[in-house]
């Protein structure tokens, strides 16, 4: 094989999620090229990793890069994806194909049904991997990965002041009934020992304006750091607090400690923390019964209460692990 090439068009978390198969594929194949093909907007995800040869992207439709892609004349094409966009890529390179199993079956049994036990207990990182195994590519245990450029990274004591060890707080996410409530940073601001950084994207800036009208001694970079920035921020920490974000995968590519808040979304979905900190905590009302209520999420709670986030139990202990 000389090139291989792997698809994975989105988003944040699921594209972290692929670096151990990057690292893998190449530790096994030292002299394979590998291609990477994902959109536009998640460029700086993989920018910097060592491990590919070429990372390709498109904006608005695959079929603009086609005609880059077919050029190559990969050996191999490995779907991450999964889906008809990526099922139309395969085809029109027409190359040899590996796909991973989406288990779109047991996860519509474990939300329409609630049968959790529908899902196998295995995370999607192993279940990327299985898909290499035709490849003789197995799992090294060492985890994500996430690398940044060394402009990239922010010296908290020169910008923001800081120079003791400090917790990120994670706002946002990518749906509603995924994110932290206000009234939650609140409590968890209220409750925390050292100071808190909260990140995230130019959406979450109210929110987050709200937290500091309320606490004015955090620091908040909402809208102000870009993604790769905002990385180097979770490197420092002692502590990450965050949802089911993508932020929350970066923070265990670099081994932290993660109390991770789970809303509509499940742990069983195969997508919590991946090899992070031991003293992790994954933290979910496990009895809800309207839970998990989407594979991905709302702009609002189905049932109105959204009880999955604003019965979390959060303590000082927990916040200041």
């Amino acid at each position: 094989m000389k090139k291989i090439l792997i698809i994975r068009f989105s988003s944040i978390g699921d594209i972290v999620l692929t670096t151990p198969v990057i690292r893998c594929l190449k530790q096994t194949h030292p002299t394979v090229e590998i291609h990477v093909v994902t959109k536009a907007s998640f460029y700086d995800v993989l920018a910097h990793n060592p491990y590919i040869f070429k990372l390709h992207t498109f904006e608005a439709s695959v079929k603009t890069v086609v005609p880059i892609l077919k050029k190559e004349n990969f050996d191999v094409v490995i779907d991450l994806h999964h889906n008809l966009r990526s099922w139309r890529l395969k085809r029109a390179l027409a190359k040899p194909s590996y796909a991973f199993n989406k288990l779109n079956i047991e996860k519509w049994v474990s939300v329409f049904l609630k049968r959790k036990q529908s899902l196998p207990p295995v995370h999607i990182v192993d279940r990327y991997l299985e898909t290499l195994k035709p490849l003789g590519v197995s799992n090294d245990n060492k985890g994500l990965d996430y690398f940044i450029a060394p402009h990239e990274h922010v010296n908290l004591q020169e910008r923001f002041g800081i120079d003791t060890p400090y917790s990120v707080l994670v706002v946002g996410g990518s749906y509603y009934t995924k994110q932290i409530p206000l009234q939650k940073l609140l409590e968890i601001v209220e409750l925390s020992q050292r100071s808190i950084v909260l990140l995230g994207g130019k959406g979450d800036m109210s929110i987050a304006a709200a937290v500091k009208e309320r606490f004015p001694g955090v620091i908040n970079t909402c809208g102000v750091l870009s993604l790769n920035q905002s990385a180097s921020v979770i490197k420092q920490s002692a502590l990450v607090i965050t949802s089911d974000t993508g932020l929350m995968h970066i923070a265990a590519a670099y081994k932290k400690k993660i109390i991770s808040l789970w809303g509509n979304t499940i742990p069983e979905f195969g997508m919590g923390p991946y090899l992070t900190d031991a003293d992790s905590v994954l933290l979910e009302v496990s009895d809800l019964k309207c839970r998990p209520c989407s594979k991905l999420g709302y702009a609002a709670c189905p049932k109105g209460h959204f009880k999955c986030m604003l019965d979390l139990k959060i303590d000082s202990e927990l916040v200041n692990r």
